[in-house]
């Protein structure tokens, strides 16, 4: 018999919605689940379990009203929520307690969403890899031997672990699509602009976004339709409007070009060396989107100077951390050395490499153009070991971060839509994923193409922890 977390996130509001499971029902069930399986993946660091219940309660008293009616999800601990210590995965936060809710937790808390406490994530988000010394490690739940990815590595180790249905998350470099990809769930980064609460346009070099991560493709659409919306969404006759992102992911697949490369802008730069399977998970795609039908075109693109033009963008976001002295001597070395590194640069330095920066965004674009979408892999390199990215030296640290996601932060500088889905598994049972970009606002047609390339895959099975 099917468990509560066996059900998608759609499935389950469902079942909440019949009124076949209540909202303390469901909340109850994952709170056990919490407590029975987090210490093994690190999923969460905080869990508020007594203000979960209560606000279920309320809920089960009123009539369905939001998108999310009933549904747990969970902040990642870059998010502010009143009451509830928001660490940034950092020890200089650790006793920090926000008396306001930001918007990123205030717009789900509309749609009927229950948070149920705080995801892990590295120190300010700025790492691909979440590791920190305020929390233990975020684990691979295929194998709690490697990391989750970065940064939002609690969210998708929530998600894979079945200890969360959905999970909002947030993207700068990579930071939804990483982990996603590391443990064989759905990550998808929005447009530039496309959600007003964390549209990108506040950061430097316009990068970090709010998205979701969700088991499904359909689950992720959901959970983008009520980031996008600000609001609770219209449930009138029980299903969301026509033209949702939802509707993209359940509705028949139109004819689309898709584009192949495997070239990633640090290649110049750095030695990256790509794992046979996640090449191989590109040629798994390729197949199966034109058993659907779709036109595949390799082709080449050669982007220059990436790797100088994206580095000072990120030391500049670092640079803005007011931090004092003391303070750079308490966090992690990789977070000194970006904003140490970033402090040291000329205003010219930095608007040089914002011009650069939309150079290349214009370019990929222009070069990106002929596609509805472009197939990457998601990963280059296999999970990596607790451990693996260098604790001391933060410019080595930094290289191997890009050495394992070279594919990920272009697609931030550039603006545009990203979606990574599993596709295969390796020869130990692990997932593999390829990434799907879009055009700028095109976050439904790559939705549509995931959705296709989920459905042709079929049911991959669940991570040893699924059934602790």
């Amino acid at each position: 018999m099917a468990e509560l977390h066996d059900l998608t996130a759609i499935e389950q509001l469902a079942v909440l919605r019949a009124s076949d499971v209540s909202p303390v029902e469901l909340v109850a069930h994952y709170l056990d689940r919490i407590e029975r399986v987090n210490g093994a993946v690190g999923a969460f660091v905080e869990v508020t379990a007594d203000a979960a219940l209560a606000r279920a309660a309320l809920l089960s008293a009123a009539a369905p009203a939001g998108a999310l009616w009933g549904l747990p999800f969970a902040d990642k601990d870059l998010v502010a929520r009143a009451g509830v210590p928001t660490r940034f995965g950092s020890q200089l936060h650790r006793d920090f307690v926000p008396d306001a809710t930001a918007d990123q937790a205030a717009v789900l808390d509309e749609a009927g969403g229950i948070s149920l406490g705080k995801t892990n994530t590295p120190e300010f988000g700025l790492t691909g890899y979440t590791e920190s010394k305020v929390a233990p490690p975020a684990r691979d739940p295929w194998n709690t031997d490697n990391g989750a990815g970065g940064s939002s590595g609690g969210a998708a180790t929530a998600v894979a672990a079945g200890l969360l249905p959905l999970a909002p998350a947030s993207d700068g470099g990579g930071s939804i699509r990483i982990p996603a990809a590391t443990v064989g769930v759905v990550g998808l980064k929005p447009s530039r602009g496309r959600i007003s609460f964390a549209s990108g346009l506040d950061s430097p070099g316009g990068l970090a976004v709010a998205g979701p991560i969700a088991r499904t493709v359909a689950d992720a659409a959901l959970l983008l339709d009520v980031q996008v919306s600000g609001r609770p969404y219209p449930y009138a006759t029980g299903a969301p409007e026509r033209g949702s992102f939802l509707d993209a992911a359940t509705a028949a697949t139109a004819s689309a070009r898709i584009g192949v490369t495997m070239v990633s802008p640090w290649d110049d730069d750095e030695d990256i060396a790509l794992d046979p399977d996640a090449a191989r998970a590109v040629d798994v795609a390729m197949a199966l989107l034109t058993d659907a039908g779709q036109g595949i075109d390799e082709f080449d693109w050669r982007p220059r100077g990436y790797a100088e033009m994206f580095t000072t963008i990120w030391r500049t976001s670092a640079a803005r951390m007011t931090l004092s002295d003391t303070e750079l001597e308490l966090v992690e070395p990789i977070t000194a050395w970006l904003a140490r590194e970033g402090r040291a640069l000329s205003g010219t330095q930095v608007l040089d490499a914002l011009a650069a920066a939309t150079v290349f965004e214009r370019e990929t674009i222009t070069a990106f153009a002929p596609f509805d979408a472009v197939l990457t892999p998601a990963l280059a390199l296999p999970p990596r070991p607790i451990g693996w990215f260098h604790p001391t030296d933060a410019a080595e640290n930094f290289s191997q971060q890009v050495r394992y996601a070279p594919y990920s932060s272009f697609v931030n500088v550039a603006g545009l839509p990203a979606v990574v889905v599993p596709v295969m598994l390796d020869a130990s049972g692990h997932p593999v994923s390829v990434q799907l970009i879009g055009r700028p606002g095109g976050e439904a047609a790559i939705i549509a193409l995931a959705a296709e390339l989920e459905r042709r895959t079929g049911a991959l099975p669940r991570p040893p922890v699924w059934d602790a």
